[in-house]
């Protein structure tokens, strides 16, 4: 199997990245509008402010949506599950479901999810996993 792909970083999203590395689940905030966001970006995609901070994330939340993928992808032995994870602070997030049967049956929307944090050599990836490890 080959090397899952590694994001490419930019100046404006090291901070999510380095958190990740710290095991934080970092997200930009508005101080306008009061809304968290994901992806990083350095205005608010609600408001267009440009004065955001940085809050951390519980790294809880519940699966919002999501997609048993059986097609090859680099890195990825399918089938494997790709998710929308809604945070306790309301923010979405594209993600991988991990330690989950990959079963219909074992997975449920609105199931508790929390944060996990995925070493692929020089960058973590923050992905995500059923409450209290596997389902």
């Amino acid at each position: 199997m080959t090397e899952k792909p590694h994001p490419e970083i930019y100046p404006e999203t090291q901070f999510y990245w380095d958190g990740a590395k710290a095991g934080q689940l970092l997200l930009n905030h508005c101080t306008s509008c009061d809304q968290s966001y994901f992806p990083p970006r350095p205005f608010c995609p609600s408001c267009g402010n440009r004065d955001v901070t940085v809050r951390e994330a519980s790294g809880k939340g519940r699966l919002y949506s999501y997609v048993i993928s059986h097609l090859p992808a680099p890195g990825y032995e399918p089938p494997y599950i790709v998710a929308v994870v809604e945070l306790e602070e309301g923010t979405r997030m594209l993600t991988n479901l991990l330690d989950c049967p990959v079963d219909p049956s074992a997975i449920e929307v609105d199931m508790p999810v929390e944060v996990t944090f995925e070493n692929r050599g020089d960058v973590t990836v923050p992905q995500f996993r059923p409450q209290g490890g596997a389902a």
